[in-house]
């Protein structure tokens, strides 16, 4: 599984002109269900998310994490992040989850946020979504976790 995720004052997912999913100071993450993920792997994923310490302290030092901070939390799904780009003008996608899987991996983690994060906010999956944010910093990190 592999997010981006980006430290944000203000993020928001509309389809059409329905707003689906805002939060303020908190994370935006984009995410991308590989072939070979798994329960553990989406929930080791979330684990990060929540505790990746991005947000600055008294300090000003990036020491505090978005629990810590008790921060927003914005999940979107975005299949194109597990493009194989290495070679040629087309990205491939031989790595990434199945479209079914894609989905069932995606409610899973809906459902494990809802559990550990409440109040958290996300994009639809397989929908044409146009997402907003203003990222703070900028901050943007990839993470990724493998079943390997």
């Amino acid at each position: 599984m592999i997010t981006v995720i980006q430290r944000v004052s203000t993020a928001k997912v509309t389809i059409g002109n329905q707003q689906i999913g805002a939060i303020g100071i908190g994370i935006m993450a984009l995410v991308a269900v590989e072939k070979d993920d798994t329960a553990r792997v989406v929930d080791r994923l979330l684990e990060r998310i929540l505790n990746y310490r991005i947000f600055p302290d008294e300090n000003g030092r990036m020491n505090m994490s978005l629990r810590a901070i008790n921060g927003g939390l914005l999940l979107v799904p975005q299949f194109t992040l597990a493009a194989d780009t290495s070679t040629g003008n087309r990205p491939s996608f031989t790595g990434s989850a199945s479209p079914e899987k894609g989905r069932e991996w995606f409610i899973y983690l809906q459902t494990a946020a809802d559990k550990i994060y409440p109040g958290t906010q996300y994009g639809q999956f397989g929908a044409d979504m146009q997402v907003t944010l203003t990222n703070d910093g900028p901050a943007t990190f990839i993470l990724r976790v493998s079943a390997a």
